[in-house]
């Protein structure tokens, strides 16, 4: 979501009356959740902006800024070495020998941990003489909640006190942050950690600092279980894909959370810095993505968002019976400027619940223990309840959102940004909405459910199965509109159940809902694959010839990896395998822009240097790394291998991509109902695949 109010026309811009979001896209993370920290690229921690180490909502340290004789080394570089360490390289010139190549190095290794960080600096000298120098770190503490800093709030520094010889600690509320270097002096005046440097000739030395976050109150922690997924061999005969997958499973492996009390449950934190945190739909959908490497995952966020499912009707937070929650906080989520005040517990979503039922469905599907399933069955029979009693308040037959607090969020779906409902001309819709892709998530789901409740002997399959009949005969009805390129479907109905007839992305995540003919199918593949919607790197969120669009507009112009991710598996799933291979290729290319790490989101603009830009343009304020924009990585190796088991029906499909658009291409080490799978795509399109546990029959398409 987006925060701070924008001037009104002919207003003077002025920082007292206007604070801006700071920007992310220049800044490194280093991530182990729920800690990171944010630097520049030469590992400084400066006392500006989102810099400084945060742990689950506040900002531990807001400076941690390395000085060597009183200087800042020149940085030459830095590398992810793998989830919660990365390695930063700089110079010393002015020390060693006088020629041009340098003689001093200092590689600083920081390591990101679940209560805080540590870093050693290793000081190399390949200098004919002794070098001598002092060596500082100096840190600063404003416990600045997150919302504070992602506003452009303003904050105070706490005043050190000493801990012990060499320690530092700073102390708000039940919070307490304890710095230490080994062998170094701390000095509280100005907050510092200090060193005497000598090396001989050639000679080498390390110096160690650490700090460590005591936070009692934090609602998430790390998870006690190890990793919930497979980590699987790939080979393909594009690079990219294979290091897009290595950087963004280490990303994920870094975003693992769970609640407070229940360590044994876990699931994807949505993003750094913003989010880090439980999201339903963000986390959801990165379970979702992520099922063909196990359905731990799934079982996890199933779990925890069970546990916080709505029992009662409270306007202020959006809660409702049945309904899943949207996002967990420690304390009210305040942003100054533009009237938002959620609840520490928010449930202002209107895709979350849908979404859960899936994911449940998907991931019986894909092997989740009977019991595990089963254990599970009445919450989903709780989000039925809601989606029967509470999601249609107005009776017309469709999911829709309207925030009646008036501090809550004002649109409710995946663009949940103040202006992402726009009608072609550019106006904006008025809820309450009835957004396009939520009609196919409650569609998908209603079917879902169905098949659960049979399987498991549970009453009220005919009736959601005939629910979903007379959903597609209304959707068909009134969603479908006329546009310059042809017939599709509509963003939303606002609170006239007029069309909002913009062309979006929207309307690629019907494809393998089921809400959908093939010639619909069909028709939408056309439309997503024109350069309008897919120009650049990926999916637009809007066509470049509605009103609303702009390249840099949060959800109204600009390119979301998940999104992409998410119709890109719909078009290979329904074999429109040129068309998914054209998404691919744009988040190949993004991946390989932004380092393998691909970022929240990036701007909308043409691809290649006749049409636009040769690279993706950053959005200043994305989060990166972020669940679902990684988890997108697994999304296209799944869709070009198109392994879709079905284990309590006995059967596995295998349908990769055809004609293997992306080449060729394996995996060693997917998990279907617990055990490991091969699959293997030559560059002429024949699939195989080994290791499939018994019982299961192979079809292959």
């Amino acid at each position: 979501m987006l925060v701070g109010a924008t001037p009104g026309p002919g207003s003077e811009f002025a920082a007292t009356a206007y604070r801006l979001q700071p920007p992310l896209h220049e800044l490194v993370g280093t991530v182990m959740a729920p800690t990171g920290a944010l630097s520049g690229a030469d590992g400084q921690i400066r006392p500006f902006g989102v810099q400084g180490l945060f742990h689950a909502d506040h900002r531990a340290l807001s400076q941690a800024r390395l000085l060597v004789d009183g200087r800042e080394p020149e940085a030459i570089g830095h590398v992810h070495e793998e989830a919660g360490r990365t390695r930063f390289v700089s110079l010393a010139r002015w020390l060693g020998d006088p020629h041009p190549d340098p003689t001093v190095r200092l590689e600083r290794v920081r390591v990101v941990g679940a209560r805080g960080m540590s870093e050693h600096v290793e000081i190399t000298s390949t200098a004919s003489v002794a070098v001598t120098a002092s060596v500082t770190v100096e840190l600063s503490c404003d416990f600045a909640p997150i919302e504070v800093v992602k506003s452009g709030g303003d904050t105070v520094p706490a005043e050190p006190g000493h801990r012990e010889p060499g320690g530092l600690s700073w102390r708000n509320g039940g919070i307490r942050v304890t710095a230490v270097g080994e062998d170094a002096r701390a000095e509280t005046g100005g907050g510092r950690l200090s060193w005497d440097l000598f090396l001989p000739p050639g000679g080498t030395a390390t110096l160690r600092w650490e700090v460590v976050v005591d936070d009692p109150a934090a609602v998430v922690v790390a998870p006690a279980r190890t990793l919930e997924w497979s980590k699987p061999e790939v080979t393909a005969a594009d690079r990219r894909l294979t290091r897009l997958l290595h950087q963004s499973l280490e990303d994920l492996r870094s975003l693992r959370l769970a609640e407070t009390g229940a360590p044994e449950d876990t699931f994807l934190g949505a993003g750094v810095p913003w989010f880090l945190t439980l999201f339903g739909r963000d986390s959801l959908w990165a379970a979702r993505m992520l099922l063909p490497l196990g359905t731990d995952l799934a079982a996890g966020t199933l779990r925890v968002l069970a546990r916080r499912q709505g029992t009662r009707v409270d306007p202020a937070s959006g809660e409702a019976p049945g309904k899943i929650m949207h996002e967990l906080r420690r304390h009210e989520f305040t942003v100054e400027g533009n009237g938002l005040r959620l609840p520490a517990a928010y449930y202002g979503t209107i895709d979350a619940t849908p979404l859960w039922i899936s994911l449940l469905h998907d991931a019986w599907r894909w092997g989740m223990p009977e019991r595990e399933v089963a254990a599970l069955l009445p919450h989903m029979e709780a989000a039925l309840g809601w989606l029967a009693d509470y999601a249609d308040p107005d009776g017309d037959g469709f999911v829709e959102y309207i925030d009646t607090s008036d501090r809550g969020l004002a649109n409710q779906g995946w663009k949940d940004s103040g202006d992402s409902i726009r009608f072609r001309d550019g106006s904006q819709a008025k809820p309450p909405i009835a957004l396009v892709e939520v009609q196919g998530y409650a569609y998908e789901a209603a079917r879902n459910a169905a098949s659960l409740l049979d399987a498991f002997g549970r009453p009220g399959a005919e009736r959601w199965n005939a629910h979903a009949d007379a959903l597609a005969e209304r959707f068909r009805a009134r969603f479908w509109v006329d546009g310059p390129h042809g017939r599709f479907p509509a963003l939303a109905l606002d609170t006239d159940k007029r069309p909002v007839d913009a062309l979006t992305s929207n309307i690629g995540h019907l494809l393998g809902t089921g809400l959908l003919s093939e010639a619909e199918s069909a028709q939408v593949a056309r439309l997503l694959a024109a350069p309008m919607m897919s120009g650049g790197y990926g999916l637009r969120t809007m066509s470049s010839g509605d009103g609303g669009f702009s390249p840099l507009s949060y959800h109204c112009g600009s390119i979301w990896a998940h999104d992409t991710a998410i119709v890109l598996g719909g078009l290979a799933r329904a074999g429109f395998a040129a068309q998914a291979a054209g998404l691919a290729e744009g988040l190949l290319a993004a991946g390989e822009a932004f380092g393998y790490r691909l970022p929240e989101l990036y701007a909308g603009d043409g691809a290649g240097p006749h049409r636009g830009f040769g690279r993706p343009m950053p959005y200043p304020a994305a989060c990166r790394p972020q669940a679902w924009s990684a988890a997108a990585a697994v999304a296209i190796a799944h869709a070009a291998l198109g392994l879709y088991p079905d284990v309590p029906a006995g059967r596995v499909l295998l349908r990769p991509m055809a004609g293997a658009p992306l080449g060729a291409l394996a995996a060693r080490g997917l998990r279907v109902a617990g055990a490991e799978v091969s699959v293997a795509v030559d560059a002429a399109g024949r699939a195989t695949v080994t290791g499939l546990p018994p019982g299961l029959d192979l079809d292959v398409v």
